[in-house]
């Protein structure tokens, strides 16, 4: 199969404008193709598609999709480089549609962006199958030409590393506990010499006097772990590192604050923290970026049984402060204090944690964008920056002292774990928390609740966990490595 990719014209009735790989198909079939798009129909809409059969013998089945207006450019409205998301979308669709066909291999045009057309192709065409006996086809998207294979192997490496976050967020909780999860990080980085994995045991995090980690990890049966990666990318193995942490929890029921029961199996997915973060990292190896990056997952469930912290239980977390757990179920901020705290053991460049972290957040911003909250811009131009072009996008909230006086203003220990308004700003109060355990000056916290799972708003992402913002971190990586080396 073949998928080209055509662009909408200024003028209502105006001939189809190709891409350049469209332009050569139509040449090599005698202008067949660019005939039949004519009578087919009006001239295609941005993410619409015609089917052609028998025009080549070398592909028996050519989709042509509509790509929108050609050097759109980047929008400031949406914050993305369109041409770029219409990039993704269209060929997403094209190829989805040969997987319908049963076409087992697919070329694709890279459509001007060989880069946004491999993630599109490889995005699009996932989805978690693992434990269905029925699986749907398997298609294997090339690209088509050879001009642009550069640009196109890495869109396939930048959009791997998003579906292994989605593998890993999908999973169900009993295949991917705590300790699974680490162990299958640890087998997808095996081949990297410049990469150690550490998988810190319970009596670790006990020496560690990680109390606010442990308190959570205690009401599960199952042992939590520390999951501490160490890549060295860098020219310099003692430069200072980026420091990544991710909030791993495999599954939560909330604890003695128990969540409701009506789609608590999405609570699977409360690791998209650590699952992102580690995939950015996998990612980051395999393009071999030039950058020390060090990775933290605390990994534990949140579970309500006969061992779990009750309400109104003080627990004292890494660096001494003491907190009051008003609330079971804000366990995440809990397991990120300590770790914040461990982080700033390795002289950070920069500290970024990723969490789903408040049903707040989600209300905020819904799907659109994550929320980024940070006490450094330099550190929210690069991830703003970095987002644009993956089209993933993130947004600044606030981290005004407004929102730190609800979460110290404590009846029994120096913290409540939830603001005292309860609902208000929630997304803001978990984040002043985070920033109770961090001093470095440059620290950002990804809130990314709100993106945790896609239902139709991504075209290139099917239903399910989304893996985002994977691509925008490992983008984030990118820039900062090219920093480094100017």
């Amino acid at each position: 199969g073949l998928v080209l990719g055509v662009y909408s014209s200024e003028k209502e009735e105006g001939a189809a404008r190709f891409t350049s790989a469209g332009d050569a198909f139509d040449r090599l079939v005698s202008g067949k193709l660019r005939e039949l798009l004519s009578v087919s129909g009006p001239p295609l809409k941005k993410g619409k598609t015609r089917i052609f059969h028998g025009l080549h013998q070398d592909f028996p089945s050519v989709i042509v999709v509509g790509l929108g207006k050609q050097n759109a450019g980047v929008n400031d409205q949406e914050n993305w480089n369109e041409d770029k998301e219409n990039v993704r979308a269209a060929v997403a669709v094209g190829c989805r549609q040969m997987q319908d066909l049963e076409v087992p291999c697919v070329e694709v045009d890279p459509c001007g962006d060989a880069q946004a057309a491999a993630e599109g192709a490889v995005l699009g065409l996932y989805e978690y199958n693992e434990l269905k006996q029925k699986k749907k086809p398997v298609v294997t998207p090339q690209l088509h030409g050879s001009a642009e294979s550069e640009a196109w192997q890495k869109g396939v490496i930048y959009a791997e590393g998003q579906n292994l976050a989605r593998y890993l967020m999908e999973a169900p909780a009993n295949y991917v506990t705590p300790i699974k999860f680490a162990e299958h990080i640890e087998q997808k980085l095996r081949s990297f010499g410049n990469v150690k994995v550490h998988i810190r045991p319970e009596s670790w995090i006990a020496t560690q006097q990680m109390g606010a980690f442990l308190s959570v990890a205690k009401g599960s049966a199952e042992p939590p772990v520390f999951l501490e990666i160490h890549y060295s990318g860098g020219a310099n193995t003692n430069d200072s590192p980026l420091v990544f942490v991710g909030k791993g929890v495999t599954f939560d029921s909330g604890g003695i604050s128990l969540k409701p029961s009506s789609g608590m199996d999405a609570m699977r997915a409360d690791m998209g923290g650590a699952a992102t973060i580690c995939s950015a990292i996998v990612t980051a190896a395999a393009l071999n970026l030039p950058l020390n990056i060090i990775g933290l997952a605390p990994l534990c469930e949140n579970m309500p049984s006969g061992k779990a912290n009750k309400p109104g239980d003080v627990v004292r977390a890494k660096n001494g402060k003491t907190i009051q757990v008003d609330n079971t179920d804000a366990e995440g901020r809990l397991l990120l204090a300590d770790a914040l705290c461990y982080a700033h053991n390795f002289n950070a460049r920069a500290i970024v944690n990723a969490a789903t972290l408040t049903g707040a957040m989600d209300v905020a911003l819904g799907s659109a964008a994550t929320g980024v909250f940070t006490n450094s811009s330099w550190l929210w131009t690069h991830l703003y920056e970095a987002s644009i072009l993956t089209g993933d996008r993130v947004w600044r909230m606030p981290l005004f002292e407004h929102y730190t006086k609800q979460v110290t203003d404590c009846p029994l220990a120096d913290l409540s774990n939830i603001g005292k308004y309860s609902r208000a700003g929630g997304a803001c109060t978990a984040a002043a928390f985070l920033k109770e355990f961090v001093t470095a000056s440059h620290w950002a916290h990804l809130d990314i609740a709100g993106v945790m799972s896609n239902k139709d708003e991504v075209p290139y992402l099917r239903k399910g966990m989304a893996g985002r913002p994977t691509r925008t971190l490992v983008e984030f990586v990118a820039r900062l490595s090219q920093d480094s080396h100017n």
